[in-house]
């Protein structure tokens, strides 16, 4: 059984899944087993998607007008359809033309995961390579420290002359979770 599934980015007036539903239903698909939703394709709460997919059994085959409004990337789409592989459906694209049930959809298939795998791959070398550049100009990810050094040696003076780590977490308005943070990084193991 072929069952289709239509999106839209927003729930406006505007945008209508009305050429996505003819598309899917002169590819055949019956008009009881459309399954919509009027969300943003970068959303995982997609509850017409989530029917779709519960309501399809081995044998049957997801058809969409076009991949993107399936999946919000590369990664994601495959996600999707490797999962309805391993439940025994298909997937169908009528815009690209890729059919999984077919030998040429299963190595499009194949294909687009090396491409995905790539494009992690390419991800992560920029992102080691950007932190790498930050670095050499003297700059530090993550997040910021809670206390810079002025406070820091404030509240370690604080400490050090007997005042409680409640009364200072209220005195420097600091949570206390980000006070035993700090100590543990400078090593203060107590008043001296």
């Amino acid at each position: 059984m072929l069952v289709g599934y239509m999106r839209v980015s927003s729930d406006s007036d505007r945008q209508s899944t009305a050429l996505q539903r003819d598309a899917l239903l002169v590819a055949g698909v019956d008009e009881r087993h459309l399954f919509e939703d009027k969300a943003s394709g970068a959303r995982n709460d997609r509850p017409g998607l989530a029917k779709a997919l519960e309501f399809m059994v081995a044998g049957d085959c997801l058809v969409v007008w076009k991949l993107d409004r399936l999946g919000r990337s590369l990664s994601h789409l495959l996600t999707i359809v490797i999962g309805l592989r391993e439940k025994g459906i298909g997937f169908r694209s009528l815009t690209e033309q890729m059919d999984t049930t077919t030998p040429q959809g299963e190595l499009l298939l194949h294909l687009f995961g090396a491409l995905a795998q790539y494009e992690r791959a390419l991800i992560q070398e920029r992102v080691k390579a950007g932190i790498s550049a930050a670095k050499r100009r003297g700059r530090h990810s993550g997040r910021p420290r809670a206390l810079n050094t002025e406070k820091l040696e404030s509240v370690l003076a604080a400490l050090d002359s007997g005042t409680s780590k409640a009364a200072v977490c209220r005195a420097f308005g600091i949570p206390r979770s980000t006070l035993i943070d700090s100590l543990a990084r400078v090593g203060w193991t107590g008043a001296k």
